[in-house]
């Protein structure tokens, strides 16, 4: 014998339907960190550093870096070279134009004040041979043809003396910081070579 199925509707009685609460997706709090410096900053620091970069362009197009052999010492656009030995005053001469330069030619007080300071290295000898010197005497001359401004020479008290066998100048060492050229024999002496600084 077949079972029967039977079907009924049950209702209850105080039931409500269940309140659907709808709740918006959530949102993500976007933290905020405080700014440790102002929004401005990096902007300045941006045109700053172009500007220093333009001045180093600026800089390095006009003038170049100047560049001095080894050994030798720089000092505003020239270059010097002070001997370790000596030599007549021909030969030092001969010995500068060797490496493209000439015996110093001292045109202001500041390169005066220069290379007397060099001289008084404790390496360095007594004389040092300038670019200065007399065919007769009194009649001094620059190697390079400056012409010789008596106002701007830097003699030693009671020079120069003008005996007849003494035609070269020297920057003497224990002389007076800038008073120091003494004009002697043109025999054996210390040199100073000038050549212009290479710029780059």
């Amino acid at each position: 014998m077949a079972s029967e199925i039977t079907y009924a509707e049950v209702k209850f009685q105080n039931t409500s339907t269940a309140a659907v609460v709808k709740v918006p997706p959530e949102t993500k709090k976007h933290e905020r960190h405080p700014q440790k410096y102002p929004p401005w900053l990096p902007w300045l620091i941006s045109l700053l550093l172009l500007l220093v970069c333009i001045a180093l362009v600026t800089v390095l197009l006009e003038e170049g870096w100047t560049c001095c052999p080894k050994g030798w010492k720089r000092f505003q656009g020239s270059c010097y070279y002070l001997s370790g030995d000596a030599m007549s005053w021909a030969a030092s001469e001969q010995n500068c134009t060797g490496m493209g330069s000439h015996l110093v030619v001292i045109n202001s007080k500041a390169e005066q004040d220069f290379l007397s300071k060099e001289v008084k290295k404790p390496s360095r000898g007594e004389n040092h041979y300038i670019g200065l010197s007399a065919q007769d005497m009194g009649q001094w001359h620059w190697v390079d043809q400056t012409p010789f401004n008596v106002s701007a020479a830097f003699w030693r008290e009671g020079e120069p003396s003008n005996p007849d066998h003494e035609k070269c100048v020297v920057i003497h060492r224990t002389s007076g910081a800038l008073n120091n050229w003494n004009h002697v024999q043109c025999n054996s002496h210390n040199r100073i070579c000038e050549a212009a600084a290479v710029i780059v």
